[in-house]
């Protein structure tokens, strides 16, 4: 948290327009609200939801949507620049929200810092909040094929996963894949990007 509350202003500017340029990205966010649409809508959360970006896509696609993140000082700058949505500090692997009262969650490149034991925990709690046939969308660095792999993130260390073993992480907490997207990197970027869409079974 102290990572990102330090670097947060800086963080926001940079990754206010990130989307403009990210087609497939937006293709991605797309099909979630599409499909959370279809089954009947529902309240959304974005988790690890930084200055509010992504949660702001989100409203924009028709979803009702709020965000929760870990830094207090992310979550100020999300509530300066969205007033319209609301933005809770809070963890992801304990949320306060009751079993089944999400229609869809984002993790939106809010596990790459856990280390890999952290994960199932974080993709349980994921489950445990969403309704039956909810929607999860995960966006992380992909490791190409490779295993778990730890790299030096601007900001904390964080891991390249393989996107067959998220995958068989989210099985293993019972959800089911609908579909997934893998995009190579852009001339400034390192990583491929790994994005898979789920159902809770």
């Amino acid at each position: 948290m102290e990572a990102y509350d330090s670097i947060a202003v800086r963080y926001a500017d940079l990754a206010r327009n990130e989307l403009d340029d990210l087609p497939l990205d937006r293709a991605v966010l797309a099909a979630f609200a599409e499909c959370v649409l279809t089954a009947g809508g529902g309240p959304v959360a974005e988790l690890g939801c930084g200055p509010g970006r992504i949660a702001a896509r989100l409203r924009d696609l028709g979803l009702d949507v709020f965000g929760i993140d870990l830094s207090p000082v992310m979550i100020g700058l999300a509530r300066a620049e969205h007033p319209g949505l609301r933005f809770e500090v809070g963890s992801m692997d304990a949320l306060d929200l009751a079993a089944g009262a999400l229609a869809g969650v984002v993790s939106w490149y809010s596990i790459i810092h856990a280390a890999p034991r952290e994960v199932p925990p974080y993709v349980a709690e994921f489950g445990r909040v969403l309704a039956p046939d909810g929607y999860l969308l995960l966006g992380f660095f992909e490791s190409g094929g490779g295993p778990v792999a730890e790299f030096d993130h601007k900001v904390a260390p964080a891991y390249l996963w393989p996107i067959d073993d998220v995958a068989a992480l989210a099985r293993q907490a019972g959800f089911a894949e609908v579909g997934r997207m893998l995009r190579e990197p852009r001339e400034h970027e390192r990583f491929r990007r790994g994005h898979l869409l789920l159902r809770k079974r």
